[in-house]
């Protein structure tokens, strides 16, 4: 099996940047204050911090939830959700080196957008997940989120961010 690519360390930096970004704009989007915003238990990883199944072939990132537990305690209720957001370097880094007027950055950035808007409606119950495994609630899903995403990035002075909604256009209209 042909070796992944990953991102490089200054990608990694470019991953981050993005992150952080979005994170203040989903936070401000659904207007949750920061404690709020730490309820939401979730990490964003790449290729680097994946375990083997956590790796995809096609999408650019997907949502895995864990049942994760206080250390210290072991009764069912210390239990919480805990969510991981998978950004598949080679898919993302593959698409971005196909189209030209793709860039990293607003790329990144409507994606992890994207997963923070899934790992929210997941936190506040708007969509149960274990129903997105279901064909028919999770393209339902990925219409809703995507249409999210615009209205969160739309205004956004980003350089490239036009093209990237351009790009993920047919998620807005499809019915």
């Amino acid at each position: 099996m042909q070796a992944q690519r990953r991102f490089s360390p200054g990608e990694h930096a470019i991953v981050e940047q993005a992150a952080d970004f979005a994170e203040e704009l989903v936070s401000n989007h659904f207007k949750m204050s920061s404690g709020q915003w730490l309820r939401h238990q979730y990490d964003i990883v790449t290729a680097k911090d994946m375990a083997p199944h956590e790796v995809v072939e096609g999408p650019y990132a997907q949502v895995i939830k864990y049942e994760a537990r206080v250390k210290t305690k072991e009764l069912g209720s210390a239990a919480y959700d805990y969510y991981k957001v998978c950004l598949q370097d080679a898919a993302i880094l593959s698409i971005v080196d196909q189209n030209a007027d793709l860039k990293l950055y607003p790329f990144l950035l409507y994606v992890i957008t994207h997963e923070l808007v899934h790992v929210v409606r997941f936190g506040r119950f708007l969509q149960i997940y274990e129903k997105t495994s279901e064909k028919k609630d999770a393209m339902q899903e990925e219409r809703v989120v995507h249409r999210m995403t615009d209205e969160i990035l739309i205004r956004v002075n980003v350089n490239g961010m036009k093209t990237v909604l351009h790009y993920y256009g047919q998620w807005r209209t499809a019915e």
